[in-house]
């Protein structure tokens, strides 16, 4: 029986080393370099050309192998060597070959000189003028890609005449060969800018091909004439509407479905910008707010009912993605969606499935009428469609419905990828929040497949998720923190096992039993990492310092930590366990005087201040030393702290100043970073928000400029003192003018410094003494100075200050403009040697105004804890305040209001409105020149109140409070 088992083994292992049939070696993956570079010389012999082109052929599929597939790129003196060879081949007539000649040609004139390519375009020009329709397509092809706008000109004439050619082949290169042209420089636009005729010709062809490109070339050279879009959209769609507003349909001219998709691309463009602009409303008046929103809109319905299937559900998708919150706006579209529903092509239903997943965030109720149908869809062959059915479904569901997809999905998530389970996971998220009677199941179910095998993303998906629950539903805490501590058991990411020891040592001990968490983090002081052991040994100390029953207990644990062979966590052991020591020791101390009857308790009358000992026999204020030593939040992060000290270490004599450094004393630094903690699945397709990528934040800090670090190289501003934030780059010229001025604003606690950075682009030009003058009406802001740029050569950069001291009485600050003016002298001289040729002549250049604002004063800022710095702050400076606003939409006016203040947002607001909601808050933080720190809170929503155009008003509900009531009132007053 064993030499039998033997036998077949070694019979299995010789089969596998067999030659299997079928697999047939690549042709050309032995070819060599040197051996079709030989063969490639054969290309000068006229007679190998015309009597046996399969070898040229042959040789050039070859030399395409080796530039594509292989590291054996031919060399810039090989690929013009073979270059000036292949233009021997246009002497054979063999179409294949003439085929393999433009193929080749495109591949190897980016390897050639300029000057050498030159020579081919003789012979293309001919192939371009014959009667084969082949040549012409592909010489035209090949042609636009060597020649430049110089070289456009002189065949300007052949490529009209192929635009309106009768060949299909011809017409469709001649207009592809225009859109590169047009794409690649400004001045080949300019030409073919002049060749809309032959286009608008083009459009007319009954090939469905030509029409599609056509559609596009024309677009494409009006795209920035929205007029004449708007003409183009409506003469092509065939919607006619008369003097008295009636609407009728005509044949439409376009035959080919590919350019019926994107005129209706430009049709739902133009009637976005109708909303944007203010011309129509967020509401059903879009279907006739105006012409172009009647005709666009009628379009778009029309086009549901059009033959081709791609035609049809483009419509749908448009009209599902307008910026509308009236439902009976894309009622229309859903016939088209029931029908993509049940389509037997793949890529139907993925389009339909994905397209309902983005409006069921805006009309989760009308979409609930494709339930029957998605739910059939969860089994679908293409696992990302079953995917994108759950996570509708779980939007679209009612409470009872819950239940039984949650079943459903047990079995489901086991079959599909990890990116599809992080999307399922974020949609049950959102599924909590909706129905919170759910979120035990939810959670349960999560806690399961965290245990479970998977990768990092998925796994950090989860728990931010459950994270983020248990901030939202406070009942879930205690069931989310018994799950994190199941979870780090068996944890094998550092980081993830780092943050929920980080998440146990804030909530822990706020929660009913604070003890049952201890055991589990204990075990990681033990079993794990030293990063991990560290964050245990933090999260150990917070529960004692948090925990006054816990201390007894926890103090040898942290004990056993001093034997760790970590340093930090050695130290972080030490320090928990001096500051515990002493309130351990004051605790046994009062409890043994009690035993001795020597009670230390005072009568109920008098009162105790913050030094007089509690019932316990330990202070209020140790107390209050122990939570900020072991538990409390550094007040600023880690990167922002870095930047600040950075930009201390910038200052002069600051590295020699005697008084202690503190928080307060280091300089603002604008904080601009931010953290995702739940990933939304979006796509432009459903019409959600795009989700933002996280930047690597591993180099954050490196590379970074300081603007305010000019300020302190100059000795005549040391006086000054330090500079409290530094504004963005204002330009004062057009990026195309001669001299490109640009402003940069330096706010000190009494002066602002303009940094004026002026670039010269005049090559026979050299700037001197140059300065820019500056004049207000506003008494509250003075010149004091100057400090002008020596000398600007061509192309050269430099900067010239103005020093502006402002009035320190705050009430009169408001925005101020200041009327510049460029003065310099300007000495022409030679380009090419730099000699003077003519005398100074002293020149005055006019630039744009500037203007200073309140928000200037302010630097973004965050604080760790809004909601307890807002309380802290009180409402003795609070002012508050009602404004309607101009603007047409609740985004432009978040963005608007922020601006305005010159705050950062934080707590977890941000400026991204969702979708179709009807208000949105926000929270603002910063800091007022003078280290003031302002809190703002905002609510900006529509009211029902409409202006002239029966668009709803949109209302700004803002309250402001900071140290000072005169700060709050100049920040309220910037609005108006």
């Amino acid at each position: 029986m064993a030499d039998i088992l033997i036998k077949e083994v070694q019979d299995g292992i010789a089969d596998l080393f067999k030659e299997k049939p079928g697999l047939v070696e690549p042709p050309y993956v032995n070819v060599n370099k040197a051996s079709v570079l030989q063969s490639a010389r054969d290309f000068h012999d006229s007679n190998i050309v015309k009597e046996k082109p399969e070898e040229c052929i042959q040789t050039i599929t070859k030399l395409l192998y080796l530039q594509n597939n292989t590291s054996q790129q031919l060399l810039p003196v090989e690929a013009t060597e073979v270059f000036f060879g292949i233009t021997k081949l246009f002497v054979s007539n063999d179409a294949k070959l003439r085929r393999m000649v433009y193929v080749v040609l495109k591949e190897l004139y980016l390897l050639c000189d300029p000057s050498d390519v030159i020579i081919i375009t003789s012979c293309l020009t001919k192939d371009m003028t014959c009667d084969v329709d082949l040549y012409r397509a592909n010489a035209l092809r090949v042609l636009v890609r060597i020649i430049d706008s110089a070289m456009l000109g002189a065949i300007e004439r052949y490529v009209k005449q192929a635009i309106v050619h009768k060949s299909s082949i011809v017409a469709s290169s001649a207009l592809v060969s225009s859109l590169f042209l047009f794409q690649r420089s400004a001045e080949n636009a300019s030409i073919v800018k002049r060749w809309i005729g032959e286009v608008t010709q083009a459009m007319e062809s009954p090939n469905a091909m030509v029409q599609f490109h056509a559609t596009q070339l024309f677009y494409t050279i009006k795209s920035n004439d929205r007029l004449a879009v708007s003409k183009f959209v409506q003469k092509y769609s065939g919607i006619v509407t008369d003097s008295f507003s009636s609407v009728y349909k005509v044949k439409s001219k376009i035959k080919s479905p590919l350019a019926m998709v994107c005129l209706i691309r430009y049709a739902g463009k133009l009637l976005h910008e109708e909303v944007t602009e203010g011309r129509a409303a967020p509401d059903a008046s879009i279907m006739s707010a105006t012409e172009l929103c009647t005709v666009g809109y009628r379009f778009l319905e029309s086009c549901l009912r059009h033959e081709s299937e791609m035609v049809s559900f483009e419509a749908a998708k448009t009209i599902c993605m307008l910026p509308t919150q009236a439902a009976e706006v894309i009622f229309p579209a859903f016939s088209v969606l029931q029908l993509s529903l049940s389509s037997m092509k793949p890529a139907v239903r993925l389009a339909c499935v994905k397209l309902l997943f983005g409006v069921a965030s805006l009309h989760p109720n009308m979409v609930a009428r494709f339930n029957e149908g998605l739910e059939a869809l969860i089994g679908d062959s293409n696992r990302l469609v079953g995917t994108l059915a759950m996570m509708t479904l779980l939007k679209t569901g009612t409470e009872s419905s819950m239940d039984r997809l949650l079943k459903s999905m047990s079995a489901f998530f086991y079959q599909i990828a990890e990116e599809y389970k992080i999307m399922v996971v974020q949609s049950l998220e959102r599924l909590c929040v909706t129905f919170p009677s759910k979120s035990r199941i939810v959670i349960g179910f999560l806690s399961r497949f965290l245990r479970e095998e998977g990768g990092f993303a998925y796994k950090k998906t989860i728990v931010e998720s459950i994270v983020s629950l248990m901030g939202k539903v406070p009942e879930l805490r205690e069931m989310s923190l018994l799950c994190l501590c199941e979870f780090i058991e068996d944890c094998e990411f550092v980081s993830l096992s780092t943050e929920i020891l980080h998440i146990l040592g804030e909530n822990g001990p706020k929660s009913s039993s604070p003890s049952r968490y201890v055991r589990f983090i204990y075990n990681r002081c033990i079993l794990e990492t030293a990063i991990v052991r560290a964050a245990a040994v933090s999260a150990l100390s917070k529960f004692a310092a948090c925990c006054p029953d816990l201390r007894r207990a926890i103090l040898p644990l942290l004990t056993s930590c001093l034997q760790d062979e970590n340093d930090e966590t050695r130290d972080r052991a030490a320090i928990a366990i001096h500051v515990l020591e002493e309130l351990v020791s004051a605790d046994h101390s009062v409890a043994t005087s009690n035993i001795d009857g020597k009670d230390n308790y005072t009568s109920g009358d008098e009162e105790h201040d913050d030094g007089m000992e509690i019932n316990d026999g330990i202070t209020s204020s140790q107390e209050s030393m122990v939570r900020d030593v072991l538990a409390s939040k550094l007040p600023i992060s880690f990167d922002v702290l870095t930047k600040r000290l950075a930009a201390y270490r910038e200052l002069p004599g600051a590295m020699q100043d005697p008084e202690p450094l503190t928080l307060t004393a280091l300089p603002i630094v604008q904080d601009t970073s931010f953290k995702s903690t739940v990933h939304q699945l979006a796509s432009r397709s459903c019409g959600e928000n795009e989700t933002p990528e996280i930047p690597d934040t591993t180099d954050l800090n490196k590379g970074i400029i300081d603007p305010s670090a000019v300020i302190y190289s100059i000795p005549e501003f040391s006086s000054f003192g330090r500079v409290f934030r530094s504004c963005a780059p204002i330009p004062l010229t057009e990026s195309e003018s001669e001299y490109v001025v640009t402003c940069i604003k330096h706010i000190l606690d009494k002066h602002i410094i303009l940094q004026f950075v002026v670039q010269n682009t005049i090559e026979d030009q050299r700037l001197e003494n140059i300065c820019v003058e500056t004049h207000t009406d506003s008494s509250f802001f003075e010149t004091a100075g100057e400090l002008p740029a020596k000398s600007i050569s061509y192309g050269a950069t430099a900067s010239c200050f103005t020093i502006l001291e402002r009035d320190q009485d705050l009430s009169q600050l408001a925005t101020t403009t200041f009327h510049c003016e460029l003065k310099f002298t300007v000495i022409s001289v030679d380009p090419e040697t730099d000699e003077d040729l003519s005398d100074p002549l002293d020149e005055e250049y006019p630039l744009e105004n500037l203007e200073i604002y309140v928000a200037d004063f302010v630097a973004k800022d965050i604080v760790p804890d809004f909601r307890h710095a807002w309380e802290s702050l009180g409402t003795s400076n609070e002012t508050l305040q009602k404004f309607g606003l101009a603007e047409k939409t609740i985004s432009n006016a978040v963005n608007d209001v922020i601006d305005c203040l010159g705050m950062q947002t934080c707590d977890g607001t941000s400026n991204v409105v969702h979708p179709g909601a009807k208000q949105h808050m926000i929270h603002l933080c910063g800091t007022f020149c003078g280290n003031v720190r302002v809190l703002a809170r905002c609510q900006i929503g529509f009211s029902g109140i409409r202006d002239n155009v029966n668009s709803p008003k949109i209302v700004l509900k803002m309250a402001i409070r900071s140290e000072s009531s005169l700060i709050s009132r100049l920040l309220m007053d910037s609005i108006c």
